[in-house]
């Protein structure tokens, strides 16, 4: 399976209860999304983890995501919650935009999954091209450390349980291109001994100046890089948390 929006289909079921109280990012764009004016957008926007607290706080936002199977769990979860999303399939080189946005964001390193520099240059031209004036990018990605890639070989495994049924997610992680900083996340789902879904995602890892180059490129003036969601100092155990202007 090579397609990123089929994996996650499959694994739009367990993707709720296995990050269920990862909560500082959603405050993080929940609070930047309500001190800037106009309405946002979210770049990946998945089960709507982030994006369905915006809306219950009254905020004017779009989606979007490759995933059908992610959106459809998305407005099912909108629906009982009583909100009303505004969502379409699209990536981020191409997000089909309709409007200008004070807030454009793309949360939980999904920059990452841009594995050419074309693909991260068009997704950032394409979020500055869709800001209104005086409006914000923000995005957070992880610290490439030397340390944990060694360690990139080692599985990891965990389980999650969903209505009653357990299911297990193991994932193993290997460099395979050291020039061109290229990680590939194999990933297997199971229910019970039956594997649900597997899908081996490539992923790139971006130094921080690769990003202060790209966010210039992309014709963004000034912008602050901050450690984590509290907006301490940067530092190479921390996510990074970026905040541009146009």
């Amino acid at each position: 399976m090579d397609d990123a929006g089929d994996f996650f289909d499959a694994f739009a079921r367990v993707y709720d209860a296995r990050y269920d109280g990862d909560g500082d990012d959603v405050d993080f764009y929940r609070d930047l999304a309500t001190a800037v004016p106009g309405p946002a957008l979210e770049i990946g926007v998945g089960t709507g983890r982030i994006y369905l607290d915006l809306l219950a706080a009254d905020i004017d936002a779009d989606g979007i995501d490759v995933s059908p199977g992610m959106l459809a769990r998305l407005r099912a979860s909108a629906d009982e919650r009583g909100l009303d999303p505004t969502v379409w399939l699209a990536d981020a080189t191409r997000p089909g935009t309709r409007r200008e946005y004070g807030l454009i964001y793309a949360p939980a390193r999904a920059i990452n999954h841009l594995t050419t520099l074309d693909d991260q240059r068009a997704a950032l031209r394409a979020a500055h091209d869709a800001l209104a004036d005086g409006g914000r990018f923000a995005l957070n990605t992880f610290v490439p450390r030397a340390e944990v890639i060694v360690n990139y070989d080692d599985p990891d495994v965990e389980s999650v349980t969903v209505d009653g049924t357990e299911y297990r997610i193991e994932s193993r992680q290997e460099l395979v291109d050291g020039v061109e900083k290229l990680v590939r996340i194999e990933q297997r789902l199971y229910r019970g001994d039956r594997v649900v879904a597997e899908r081996a995602t490539p992923i790139a890892l971006i130094e921080k100046r690769t990003l202060d180059l790209l966010l210039d490129d992309a014709g963004f003036t000034d912008w602050t890089v901050y450690g984590g969601f509290d907006r301490s100092k940067p530092a190479a155990e921390r996510e990074l948390v970026v905040v541009a202007k146009p």
